[in-house]
């Protein structure tokens, strides 16, 4: 069974970055398309980035494009959202999702496995 933990979340100024990991557990990534989504206080919750099984295929929102950088390290079992540039609209609850089924969109894709969630405020 696989477990998704998130990490690195926080508290950071606007224009600031974070990096979030989210680290595997009970399943190897491997077979795995992996992908990030946030939801901020009454808001629905909105996919913002995935990456293929392999690394080869990522995707983004188009509110975090150019701005966030998703990628994966399948020997540490472990993946990584890089977020430069922070916005006080990406504040938000943001967590790791996982599924067998290819990422074709962040906006259509509907991730079996869910971790638990880590926040992140951008604020002054």
């Amino acid at each position: 069974q696989l477990q998704l933990v998130e990490s690195g979340g926080g508290l950071v100024q606007p224009g600031g970055s974070l990096r979030l990991s989210c680290a595997a557990s009970g399943w190897t990534l491997d077979y795995y398309a992996i992908g990030w989504f946030r939801q901020a206080p009454g808001k629905e919750r909105e996919g913002v980035s995935c990456i293929s099984s392999s690394g080869g295929i990522t995707k983004y929102a188009d509110s975090v494009k150019g701005r966030f950088t998703i990628s994966r390290d399948n020997a540490k079992n472990t993946v990584y959202l890089q977020m430069n540039s922070l916005k006080p609209e990406d504040t938000a609850v943001y967590y790791c999702t996982g599924d067998r089924s290819p990422c074709s969109s962040v906006t259509y894709w509907h991730p079996s496995k869910w971790g638990q969630g880590t926040q992140v405020t951008v604020s002054s």
